[in-house]
């Protein structure tokens, strides 16, 4: 018993130490915390790694982060982007460096100029203390909306998501997040004419404009129409909505400088498009490949119901308390941007990566309970589900036909 009772105070004296620190501070050990359980699990999988297109079996750390779409990223360092589109005998476009926006490999070749670092380490660096960043800016954001506690385990679910480990290697899926959650935040605030920087930026670095201009226009309808009823206090000033629509303006707009560029390099008007459904196999056609693959994991009859009930499902729970408490701006951002996955995205195994942008829901996870066993219990759900994540998808094992299920 004076054993147990030492340790229950141990705990208790080193809980209230660490609720005396400063927010920041509680932010970046609970996140560099997640992020050292997501290395020890990217490490025991590197153990059983075989045989695989990039380096030997049973890689370090390091070699074993740098793989996938990391590769890529390195080639956009190291060479740049192709003048023409690459294609094979019989004409059809093949996989190449367009598909990857530019931000995140121009940052790491600065660091690298700067430094002396390779590319896969700059691109490491940058891709680790931008997940940081981000988990600061989510935390600010989700303070506007929560007091300290909740908010804190909204960034807890968020370090520890399934796909979370993906904020610790060379993608440029931690620099989005930072971005994306910089620009929800200035939107809560209202400073939109701040927020226009931010979004150009968030836009070259991956393909998130689109579902943000959405958000924004309907944002700016609704604070529109808001005004024109009530004119309560606290409402948007015909300066503030001016504001908000050139901030619309300036989302849509940015959502096509990247394609913009890829047409101005190549000379096809069609480069980026031709070369992001290189990876699907097939054209774009908006909502087909869900209703495809519903059929293929559900039969004909089953298949065809499965998108609707998905989308149903999403639409109900964006109307549940816990998500309702998220306020207009964060369910708008939701809603727009599982629209646009329904609309334009191949479902496949990619797709639990591309979930990431959806994580003002954290939040909303938070507010479901306050009991310490349920919150507990998302965490251990989440990191086991990390190890399947790591271990089904980031380690490369041959397919019978060829190839392996990407990340």
């Amino acid at each position: 018993m004076g054993l147990a009772a030492y340790f229950s105070g141990l705990t208790a004296r080193t809980g209230d130490a660490v609720r005396g620190w400063p927010w920041w501070l509680q932010v970046a050990a609970l996140y560099t915390g997640a992020r050292l359980v997501s290395a020890c699990i990217f490490m025991a999988a590197a153990l059983h790694q075989g045989t695989n297109p990039w380096f030997p079996a049973k890689p370090d750390y390091w070699n074993f982060i740098n793989i996938w779409d990391a590769r890529w990223y390195g080639q956009v360092v190291t060479n740049g982007y192709p003048s023409a589109l690459p294609v094979d005998e019989a004409g059809n476009v093949q996989e190449n460096a367009w598909a990857f926006y530019p931000l995140f490999p121009a940052l790491a070749r600065a660091l690298g100029t700067l430094t002396g670092l390779a590319p896969d380490a700059s691109l490491t660096v940058i891709a680790m203390l931008s997940g940081l960043g981000a988990a600061l800016v989510v935390y600010c954001l989700f303070r506007h909306k929560a007091p300290h506690a909740p908010a804190l385990w909204g960034v807890a679910f968020f370090a520890t998501f399934p796909v979370s480990a993906i904020l610790q290697v060379p993608y440029a899926e931690p620099l989005t997040v930072l971005l994306l959650g910089a620009a929800l935040l200035l939107v809560i605030r209202r400073q939109y004419l701040w927020a226009m920087p931010v979004v150009l930026l968030m836009c070259l670095s991956r393909p998130v404009g689109v579902p943000f201009a959405a958000m924004v226009g309907l944002l700016f309808v609704y604070r529109a129409v808001q005004r024109g009823r009530a004119r309560e206090s606290g409402g948007h000033t015909p300066r503030e909505l001016v504001s908000l629509a050139c901030l619309a303006a300036l989302s849509g707009a940015s959502a096509l400088v990247w394609p913009a560029a890829a047409w101005a390099a190549t000379g096809d008007i069609l480069a980026y498009t031709k070369t992001e459904t290189v990876w699907r196999g097939q054209d774009l056609v908006p909502f087909k490949p869900w209703f495809d693959t519903g059929v293929q994991l559900f039969g004909p009859v089953l298949g065809l119901l499965a998108p609707f009930l998905f989308a149903g499902l999403f639409g109900l729970m964006l109307f549940s308390p816990p998500v309702v408490r998220l306020g207009v701006e964060l369910r708008l951002w939701c809603a727009c941007y599982m629209g646009y996955l329904l609309l334009f995205l191949h479902p496949q195994t990619s797709t639990f990566r591309m979930l990431l942008p959806l994580f003002p829901l954290a939040l909303s996870a938070a507010f479901l309970s306050r009991s310490r066993a349920y919150r507990g219990t998302v965490l251990t759900m989440f990191i086991l589900l990390q190890i399947v994540w790591i271990v089904w998808l980031w380690a490369w094992a041959q397919l019978p036909g060829g190839g392996d299920y990407p990340p």
